[in-house]
């Protein structure tokens, strides 16, 4: 198997694996915003993901986007992760930060064999609304 990184025509596609023989594997960085959005809200702590102005308008008109708060850029086999993420009131900051990245880096990397060389994270809210 030949391991090949680089941008199709559709400029959001990627190919992961291409063998003549097989045929080709091809991942859309979307795909990799979602696991990444994924792994960040598996850690307790995190709220949820935020997004901007614009994804927030579309989620209220209907379209969900399951990684709203993610951005990444795919280039020659290696993952950069933009985060905005909204923490629980009481957890530190700087450590639940830690864990998402940690998180995040060994999820993308493990399910699509891409090197995660930056995981961003911003606070964009701290959730302080209790359970009755």
């Amino acid at each position: 198997m030949v391991w090949q990184m680089e941008q199709e025509f559709s400029k959001n596609t990627f190919v992961l694996q291409e063998n003549e023989e097989i045929g080709s594997v091809k991942i859309a960085d979307d795909v990799v915003a979602m696991i990444a959005a994924l792994a960040a809200t598996e850690v307790e702590g995190v709220a949820a993901m935020s997004g901007n102005m614009t994804n927030e308008f579309l989620s209220r008109v209907g379209v969900k986007n399951a990684a709203k708060g993610t951005r990444v850029e795919v280039l020659q086999k290696k993952v950069k992760v933009d985060l905005a993420i909204t923490i629980e009131y009481g957890f530190n900051i700087p450590a639940t930060c830690q864990r998402v990245q940690t998180k995040v880096k060994n999820a993308v990397e493990n399910m699509t064999g891409l090197e995660v060389t930056d995981v961003n994270i911003r606070i964009a809210g701290i959730n302080v609304s209790k359970e009755k």
